[in-house]
């Protein structure tokens, strides 16, 4: 019944799973949320990724999400080992090959440019600062969702990412939700903010 859909947006920590139940020694969302057991993540963030992840019982929001063929914005601020030099910046934005199940794959164009003074708080487990003393923030706007694609572009490029953060889904915006943190949604301002 469409008046039994409900939608929550999340700021999903690092160290926590995409799914509702615990697995393999890791914590699932139901260690930090109470929600419905019908409720599901529309696509995934992996366990060390943190940020901006839907919730619903939508099915159809998870097909118009997820086709390929939609091609929805989704913006990553990501801190990276090192400093980018322009040319990496360009071959990041261009498309590069990684490899997606098994095969060679080029990525689709993306929008980067570098984060100037970016200041975010220290996640649980913090990063290695001195295994990693020079890092850099880029942001990453990317048009398709390939698994664990962001990690595999920057360490393709030299510059292996040390923290991921989802921030946006087109106009829908993580900020100010804190890690951990979950609100309900309407229907209308969700499919409003995500351009469907």
């Amino acid at each position: 019944m469409a008046d039994n859909l409900r939608y929550f947006i999340i700021n999903k920590p690092c160290k926590i799973l995409s799914q509702y139940t615990d697995e393999a020694g890791n914590k699932g969302l139901g260690s930090i949320f109470k929600i419905p057991k019908d409720i599901y993540s529309v696509g995934r963030l992996d366990l060390d990724s943190e940020g901006l992840l839907i919730l619903t019982n939508d099915k159809k929001l998870n097909y118009a999400l997820l086709n390929p063929e939609k091609e929805h914005k989704r913006t990553y601020h990501v801190e990276v080992e090192g400093i980018p030099s322009p040319s990496t910046l360009k071959a990041l934005s261009d498309g590069l090959s990684i490899i997606v199940d098994g095969k060679s794959y080029l990525t689709k164009k993306a929008e980067v440019r570098v984060l100037i003074d970016y200041k975010l708080t220290e996640r649980t487990p913090p990063v290695n600062r001195i295994k990693h003393p020079e890092t850099s923030w880029i942001e990453l706007i990317l048009t398709e969702g390939k698994n664990r694609q962001v990690r595999k572009m920057t360490a393709k490029v030299g510059h292996p990412t040390l923290r991921l953060l989802r921030v946006a889904i087109e106009d829908l915006v993580l900020h100010p939700l804190m890690p951990g943190q979950i609100v309900m949604i309407s229907k209308k301002v969700l499919y409003k903010k995500l351009k469907l």
